[in-house]
């Protein structure tokens, strides 16, 4: 049973910042060489860093939804428990991707046949499938620059939250207000200069979350499709874009690489910091215009669509010119 609700949210949220934000000190303090993320060819940092700051944040997620007796259905918990297993083995001790993508497939199709068993369409649980499975790795891709992959998930269930209030879901909205609540205490600690990364034990669950959230409150008609791929849209576009050309290019898409457009911004002279701040900025326009948008006709919401991807578009081609310029310059 819940607490009155605008009490209830306070409190789960509170709860899931503290538990994130003092598990991640203790984490931080522990400075274990295995868990040092050392720089590299690729990196954007120069000094060692802890990288499974995600392991604190998901457990101030996990406490508060115990503590306030969230309701979810049974494939999240075990999805979220395989994913941080073969994730924090894999921050560890390294997995090949191969064993990786097997758990995450596993896990995004026990989660689509239990939710869209009753439609009898396995066209859309595959799609569904490869949905979850594309958005728990690329947001491990967009994990790479100091505070960026932290605020969107700040942001980004937020506004998941902020819907389901305004669909009236008390308790959905609790369980992605505890997401925010504990990606604000590891984000305290990763914003520049970054102190922890998430990890892979942070990202892939955290991606497969933002999909599994916004599948859900779609099948419970919480908002149409539109507004999670709106809302989490900065991390989609950049991480689809990229495969596509490193696709065209006929490169191993498998093989890491530091040519997403957050990477190349960084690294063009904005930093880490103006580089999250302005990703913020975009998170925060994109996601009202998403929880707006779900009140409207659907014809309104494909304009607004459109609209947006001739956004990115415009700031891809900004990015492109840009690093064409400066390199004519060297």
């Amino acid at each position: 049973m819940l607490l009155d609700f605008p009490l209830s949210i306070a409190a789960t949220t509170l709860l899931a910042f503290f538990i994130s934000y003092g598990s991640i000190i203790w984490i931080i303090n522990w400075k274990n060489a295995a868990v040092l993320d050392y720089p590299n060819s690729r990196s954007l940092h120069t000094n060692p860093v802890p990288r499974i700051g995600g392991a604190g944040l998901l457990l101030g997620v996990v406490i508060a939804w115990v503590v306030f007796s969230a309701s979810l259905p049974l494939s999240i918990w075990l999805g979220i428990i395989a994913l941080i297993g073969i994730s924090i083995v894999d921050d560890i001790w390294k997995v090949p991707v191969r064993y990786r993508l097997f758990v995450h497939l596993l896990v995004a199709l026990g989660f689509c046949i239990s939710l869209l068993i009753d439609t009898q369409s396995w066209l859309l649980v595959i799609a569904c499938t490869i949905a979850v499975v594309w958005m728990s790795n690329l947001f491990n891709f967009m994990d790479g620059s100091d505070g960026l992959a932290g605020g969107m998930v700040l942001i980004g269930f937020g506004f998941y939250g902020l819907a389901a209030i305004l669909s009236g879901d008390a308790n959905f909205a609790l369980v992605n207000f505890s997401i925010t609540g504990a990606s604000l205490g590891f984000l305290r600690h990763n914003f520049y200069p970054a102190r922890i990364f998430l990890g892979d034990v942070g990202a892939i669950p955290l991606g497969y979350l933002a999909a599994v959230m916004g599948i859900l409150g779609w099948v419970n008609n919480l908002w149409s499709l539109w507004v999670p791929l709106l809302i989490f849209s900065p991390f989609i576009a950049d991480a689809t874009v990229t495969l596509i050309k490193r696709l065209l290019r006929g490169e191993k898409i498998w093989l890491p690489h530091c040519e997403h457009y957050y990477q190349r911004m960084v690294r063009s002279g904005l930093g880490h910091k103006n580089t999250a701040l302005m990703g913020y900025s975009l998170m925060l326009v994109v996601g009202a215009t998403a929880v707006w948008v779900n009140e409207r006709e659907i014809i309104i919401q494909l304009i607004m669509a459109v609209i947006w991807g001739l956004v990115y578009l415009g700031l891809m081609l900004m990015v492109d010119v840009g690093n064409k310029l400066n390199s004519g310059r060297h």
